[in-house]
């Protein structure tokens, strides 16, 4: 029968899954394979699995059980082996750096920050108040000159002037907040947001993280806001 794996962890850890339900339409509980030091946590399946809200949250359900009780290497949502020998081979094949990144990755947790662009409002303000240049276009488009190359010029002056002060802002939140990390990932920032960081946290720095971290959201200004999100299985640090 087909295996849905979870994670892998240590052997020895206490993985205390007894009491969940695994993915798919016909759950069966979580188990430990076992390989000399390492295991993977598999459950049975008999389908596809496809991410069903129900079985996203059991993913993450056991991630979150396996991370309370030790160290853990989380699979990605929709990891599928076909048999338990091909699991062992896995485990085996690799047993130095996965035993390495469990290391490295123990007593921590992945914290996602981003900076997002909640109104655009303040920023533009500021940016025609503080940029001569950007003001006198302004001024000139609001009395009527209808020269057309001005509302262009305006425009590509105020979104290089918002790239650059995001940019800066992006800058000095990272600075401010990767002191806390062991280990930092950047991701590309889209949509509204001009920050995503991923930040691999021991638990002795979280609550100073997330102190720090809503310290710098009052202070962030200009229609911009700083959230953190965690603890998070370390996925992004997962080679």
């Amino acid at each position: 029968m087909a295996l849905y794996v979870y994670a892998i962890t240590a052997s020895s850890s206490p993985h205390r899954l007894d009491d969940l339900e695994g993915v798919g339409s016909q759950p069966s509980s979580p188990r430990a394979i076992t390989a000399g030091p390492l295991a993977a946590i598999v459950s049975d399946v008999s389908e596809e699995i496809r991410p069903r809200r129900r079985d996203l949250l059991v993913h993450q359900t056991v991630q979150e059980r396996l991370m309370a009780a030790g160290g853990v290497l989380p699979m990605r949502f929709g990891y599928v082996a076909p048999d338990e020998e091909t699991v062992r081979r896995a485990l085996e094949a690799d047993a130095e750096g996965h035993l390495a990144a469990l290391e490295r990755l123990r007593d921590c947790a992945e914290y996602h920050v981003r900076a997002v662009q909640e109104d655009e409002e303040p920023l533009l303000r500021r940016i025609l108040d503080e940029v001569p240049e950007a003001r006198d276009l302004d001024a000139r488009i609001r009395g009527g000159d209808e020269d057309p190359r001005l509302p262009l010029a305006l425009g590509e002056l105020v979104a290089g002037q918002v790239q650059a002060r995001q940019q800066a802002v992006a800058d000095e939140l990272a600075r401010a907040l990767e002191p806390f990390a062991r280990e930092r990932v950047a991701q590309e920032a889209s949509g509204d947001a001009f920050l995503n960081l991923s930040l691999l946290v021991p638990d002795d720095r979280a609550d100073a993280l997330l102190e720090a971290g809503a310290g710098l959201d009052r202070q962030v200004g200009d229609g911009a806001a700083l959230r953190i999100v965690g603890p998070l299985p370390p996925y992004s640090f997962v080679g």
